[in-house]
């Protein structure tokens, strides 16, 4: 086995003499000029830039957190969710240490049939949350949420999963936007993971949520960009949600809201500083699933319901056009390059498709280092997620194999058979709904 190895060694090396930089370039562009400049140099740009004027922002927070305890709102804080009795003690454990004090907690059970019920009620009972509602036949999270913003007293909505518990200061920071702007009505929170040290997926789920969250988002919210608000946590101006009648049924009601605030005109940001620790799969087959559900929702959102966004229209969008192109583009229309790109490598160097490969990886080996530098640079806990830097050999796989084709097959499900209408994770009544509204 180890002769096989330098073997293979040695036959590397010959071949890498033979390289070229131009050789290089010509076999690697995929990754040098599609992934380098908008994952790493465009993103450390952009971080450079936001440390430099870290002074200045703080300057404004610091008067938009005056604002805010000044007029000291009410914020409803709304958990749908289903079968989630084992999680809710702990989310409404991590609400009591919050900085900012004055919200009301709405727990809307979407037809649990587990202890929910019990431990709920035993909850307000003690006074710990403010309204609990029991829904006897389930309707989806979109029809959960819209329960629990109908019956909301608060200026604000936090709309947060069951599983997620937050840092002290992540209500008052994720509120805190609204006071620096009044055209944002919209602000996604920082979600990372709870679990990262379970297994090796929730490791690899952990980097990746650092990347492509705490970084990722930080840089498209700087550009007026930012995709999605993420359902497990995130805040809105109640008002405006009144406007709109809340939540669409069906899955993907995250992308759907953002859409919706964007098309109206009004501004949604990302809060780095405002973190929430999930949750994320234990399981390979359980992560595929999730990965698949939410791929289906680009499809469906982006490219048939909120198609209007990229077409010339009167309420037309530079920022929106480009917020849309930039998420159709690299997590939709690139994965078939890639896909085409790949396959043309195996047509081209089928005798050394083994060493191409092999520097394929090395190469972005360093990719994934140089960006694992930026998550240390960004992160409000660098310390505590370094030792996550062991799993960075496996990150390459992961996000350059595994998620790309997982992304592939949910699209291709949804651009021919539309199968985000039939997912079990969503209840048979309101994917008909879905369907006929489609229609």
């Amino acid at each position: 086995m180890f002769n096989e190895f330098f073997d293979f060694l040695d036959t590397f090396v010959t071949y890498l003499q033979h390289l070229s930089l131009s050789s290089i370039v010509n076999t690697y562009w995929f990754l040098i000029f599609i992934e380098l400049p908008r994952y790493y140099i465009v993103e450390y740009v952009v971080m450079f830039y936001i440390n430099l004027h870290q002074k200045k922002m703080h300057k404004l927070k610091a008067f938009a957190r005056f604002r805010l305890h000044k007029d000291n709102p009410l914020i409803s804080v709304i958990v749908p969710g289903k079968n989630e009795g084992q999680h809710i003690y702990k989310l409404v454990k991590s609400l009591a240490e919050q900085t900012y004090r004055n919200y009301e907690v709405i727990i809307i059970d979407d037809g649990s049939d587990d202890l929910t019920p019990y431990i709920c009620a035993d909850l307000e009972k003690a006074h710990l949350i403010d309204k609990y509602i029991r829904m006897d036949v389930r309707g989806g999270k979109a029809s959960a949420a819209n329960m629990g913003a109908n019956v909301s007293k608060g200026k604000y909505i936090v709309h947060l999963d069951a599983d997620s518990s937050l840092d002290v200061d992540a209500i008052e920071n994720i509120l805190l936007p609204f006071y620096l702007d009044d055209k944002i009505k919209g602000v996604g929170g920082c979600v990372k993971v709870r679990n990262s040290q379970k297994t090796i997926c929730t490791s690899l789920q952990a980097i990746e949520y650092l990347k492509r969250i705490q970084v990722g988002r930080t840089v498209t919210s700087f550009f007026g960009i930012y995709h999605i608000i993420s359902g497990a946590f995130g805040a809105f101006e109640t008002k405006t949600l009144r406007t709109f009648g809340f939540w669409d049924v069906g899955p993907g009601l995250d992308g759907d809201i953002t859409q919706k605030l964007r098309k109206a005109g009004y501004r949604v940001v990302f809060a780095n500083d405002a973190i929430c620790m999930t949750n994320v799969p234990t399981r390979w087959y359980k992560l595929f699933h999730q990965r698949i559900r939410w791929s289906r929702s680009l499809v469906r959102f982006r490219l048939r319901k909120h198609i209007d966004i990229l077409l010339p229209n009167k309420n037309w969008s530079f920022l929106n056009w480009l917020s849309n192109m930039e998420s159709i583009m690299y997590d939709c229309v690139l994965n078939f390059v890639w896909v085409f790109y790949v396959i043309n490598l195996m047509w081209k160097f089928n005798e050394h498709i083994i060493e191409v490969v092999f520097l394929g990886y090395f190469i972005r080996l360093c990719f994934n280092f140089f960006g694992f530098g930026l998550i240390m640079i960004t992160s409000e806990r660098a310390r505590q997620e370094f030792s996550l830097i062991r799993f960075m050999p496996l990150m390459s796989p992961y996000s350059g194999y595994f998620l790309r084709i997982v992304r592939s097959i949910a699209q291709l499900q949804e651009f021919f058979f539309f199968r985000s209408y039939d997912d079990p994770w969503n209840p048979e009544k309101t994917s008909r709904y879905a369907k006929l509204e489609r229609k």
